[in-house]
Protein backbone atom coordinates (compact mmCIF):
# COMPACT_ATOMS: atom_id res chain seq x y z
CA UNK A 1 0.00 0.00 0.00
CA UNK A 2 1.26 3.39 -1.09
CA UNK A 3 0.79 6.52 1.56
CA UNK A 4 0.16 10.45 0.95
CA UNK A 5 -0.81 12.84 3.40
CA UNK A 6 -2.51 16.04 3.19
CA UNK A 7 -1.42 18.58 5.60
CA UNK A 8 -2.15 22.23 6.20
CA UNK A 9 -3.90 24.54 9.19
CA UNK A 10 -7.59 24.00 10.51
CA UNK A 11 -9.88 25.46 7.67
CA UNK A 12 -6.83 25.88 4.82
CA UNK A 13 -9.41 22.91 2.66
CA UNK A 14 -7.56 20.01 3.87
CA UNK A 15 -10.89 17.67 3.61
CA UNK A 16 -11.73 19.70 0.31
CA UNK A 17 -8.78 18.19 -0.88
CA UNK A 18 -8.31 15.04 0.65
CA UNK A 19 -12.57 14.18 -0.48
CA UNK A 20 -11.75 15.27 -3.94
CA UNK A 21 -8.37 13.17 -4.16
CA UNK A 22 -10.42 10.46 -2.59
CA UNK A 23 -12.99 10.10 -5.31
CA UNK A 24 -10.61 11.20 -8.00
CA UNK A 25 -7.77 8.23 -7.49
CA UNK A 26 -11.60 5.90 -6.11
CA UNK A 27 -12.50 7.34 -10.25
CA UNK A 28 -9.35 5.88 -12.13
CA UNK A 29 -10.32 2.40 -10.39
CA UNK A 30 -8.02 2.45 -7.51
CA UNK A 31 -8.99 0.75 -4.23
CA UNK A 32 -8.43 3.63 -1.52
CA UNK A 33 -8.29 4.08 1.99
CA UNK A 34 -8.40 7.03 4.57
CA UNK A 35 -7.37 7.97 7.87
CA UNK A 36 -8.30 11.39 9.60
CA UNK A 37 -6.47 12.93 12.66
CA UNK A 38 -8.44 14.85 14.85
CA UNK A 39 -7.38 17.14 17.56
CA UNK A 40 -10.45 17.14 20.07
CA UNK A 41 -12.72 14.57 21.54
CA UNK A 42 -14.52 12.46 18.44
CA UNK A 43 -17.13 10.09 18.87
CA UNK A 44 -19.09 8.80 16.16
CA UNK A 45 -21.00 6.26 18.24
CA UNK A 46 -24.70 8.13 20.14
CA UNK A 47 -25.41 7.66 23.76
CA UNK A 48 -27.84 5.46 24.22
CA UNK A 49 -27.66 3.39 21.67
CA UNK A 50 -26.39 -0.57 22.76
CA UNK A 51 -22.85 0.08 21.04
CA UNK A 52 -22.56 3.38 23.10
CA UNK A 53 -23.74 1.36 26.27
CA UNK A 54 -21.00 -1.25 25.60
CA UNK A 55 -18.19 1.20 25.58
CA UNK A 56 -19.43 2.83 28.57
CA UNK A 57 -19.41 -0.31 30.34
CA UNK A 58 -15.58 -0.89 29.45
CA UNK A 59 -15.03 -2.98 26.64
CA UNK A 60 -12.33 -1.92 24.58
CA UNK A 61 -13.19 -2.38 21.19
CA UNK A 62 -16.76 -2.69 19.88
CA UNK A 63 -17.85 -3.92 16.27
CA UNK A 64 -20.73 -2.27 15.20
CA UNK A 65 -22.25 -4.17 11.80
CA UNK A 66 -24.76 -3.15 9.79
CA UNK A 67 -25.99 -4.53 6.13
CA UNK A 68 -24.33 -2.00 4.81
CA UNK A 69 -20.96 -1.49 7.10
CA UNK A 70 -18.85 -2.11 10.12
CA UNK A 71 -17.22 0.30 12.48
CA UNK A 72 -14.41 -0.46 15.32
CA UNK A 73 -14.63 1.86 18.07
CA UNK A 74 -11.33 1.41 20.11
CA UNK A 75 -11.33 2.92 23.76
CA UNK A 76 -8.04 4.36 24.29
CA UNK A 77 -8.30 4.77 28.25
CA UNK A 78 -5.45 6.29 29.13
CA UNK A 79 -3.10 4.92 26.42
CA UNK A 80 -1.48 6.77 23.55
CA UNK A 81 -2.71 7.62 20.41
CA UNK A 82 -1.60 5.17 17.76
CA UNK A 83 1.05 6.19 15.46
CA UNK A 84 0.40 6.36 11.54
CA UNK A 85 1.93 3.09 11.34
CA UNK A 86 0.04 0.89 13.89
CA UNK A 87 -3.21 2.53 12.06
CA UNK A 88 -2.09 1.40 8.59
CA UNK A 89 -1.58 -1.86 9.91
CA UNK A 90 -5.24 -2.25 10.79
CA UNK A 91 -6.49 -1.01 7.55
CA UNK A 92 -7.67 -3.55 4.49
CA UNK A 93 -6.02 -4.22 1.79
CA UNK A 94 -5.63 -1.06 -0.62
CA UNK A 95 -3.89 0.38 -3.69
CA UNK A 96 -3.49 3.94 -1.53
CA UNK A 97 -4.39 5.48 2.15
CA UNK A 98 -4.76 8.69 1.88
CA UNK A 99 -3.89 10.74 5.61
CA UNK A 100 -5.15 13.63 6.21
CA UNK A 101 -3.81 15.45 9.03
CA UNK A 102 -0.58 13.81 11.20
CA UNK A 103 1.51 16.87 10.29
CA UNK A 104 4.42 16.14 12.85
CA UNK A 105 4.73 12.10 11.56
CA UNK A 106 7.32 12.20 8.44
CA UNK A 107 5.31 10.52 5.73
CA UNK A 108 5.06 11.95 2.38
CA UNK A 109 2.63 14.80 2.29
CA UNK A 110 1.15 17.57 0.53
CA UNK A 111 0.37 20.71 1.84
CA UNK A 112 -2.90 22.89 1.59
CA UNK A 113 -2.27 26.35 2.19
CA UNK A 114 -4.67 29.38 1.41
CA UNK A 115 -3.52 32.83 1.11
CA UNK A 116 -5.76 33.62 3.75
CA UNK A 117 -4.70 31.62 6.23
CA UNK A 118 -4.08 33.13 9.00
CA UNK A 119 -0.26 31.20 9.56
CA UNK A 120 2.62 30.92 7.67
CA UNK A 121 3.25 27.37 4.99
CA UNK A 122 4.38 24.30 7.04
CA UNK A 123 6.47 23.21 3.98
CA UNK A 124 9.38 25.63 5.72
CA UNK A 125 9.84 23.65 8.36
CA UNK A 126 8.59 20.55 7.36
CA UNK A 127 10.96 18.76 4.84
CA UNK A 128 8.64 15.54 4.43
CA UNK A 129 6.03 18.28 2.55
CA UNK A 130 6.49 17.14 -1.38
CA UNK A 131 4.23 18.91 -2.69
CA UNK A 132 2.40 22.10 -2.34
CA UNK A 133 -1.52 22.96 -3.14
CA UNK A 134 -2.41 26.55 -3.20
CA UNK A 135 -4.59 29.55 -4.33
CA UNK A 136 -1.86 31.91 -4.90
CA UNK A 137 1.89 31.41 -6.33
CA UNK A 138 3.81 29.62 -3.96
CA UNK A 139 7.61 29.87 -2.92
CA UNK A 140 7.97 26.01 -2.41
CA UNK A 141 10.65 24.57 -4.09
CA UNK A 142 8.99 21.62 -5.46
CA UNK A 143 5.87 20.90 -7.30
CA UNK A 144 3.49 23.18 -6.74
CA UNK A 145 -0.49 22.60 -7.75
CA UNK A 146 -3.15 24.96 -8.19
CA UNK A 147 -5.96 23.81 -5.06
CA UNK A 148 -8.45 23.39 -8.06
CA UNK A 149 -6.03 21.02 -10.12
CA UNK A 150 -7.10 17.21 -8.69
CA UNK A 151 -6.51 15.89 -11.20
CA UNK A 152 -2.86 16.65 -11.37
CA UNK A 153 -2.03 16.45 -7.86
CA UNK A 154 -3.58 12.85 -8.61
CA UNK A 155 -1.19 12.61 -11.48
CA UNK A 156 1.40 13.43 -9.16
CA UNK A 157 0.32 11.33 -6.64
CA UNK A 158 0.26 8.25 -8.45
CA UNK A 159 4.13 8.68 -9.70
CA UNK A 160 5.37 8.23 -5.83
CA UNK A 161 6.14 4.46 -6.75
CA UNK A 162 9.09 5.29 -4.48
CA UNK A 163 7.24 5.59 -1.48
CA UNK A 164 5.32 2.81 -1.19
CA UNK A 165 4.69 1.47 2.50
CA UNK A 166 7.33 -1.66 2.76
Amino acid sequence: MKVIGIVGWKNCGKTTLATALIREMSDRGLTVNSIKHAHHSVDVDQPGTDSYRHREAGAREVILVGGQRFAIMHELRDTEEPTPEELLARLGPCDWVVIEGFKAHAHPKIEVHRQDCARGPLHQTDPSIIAVATDYPSDFAGPAFDLNDVPGIADFILGLDTHERK
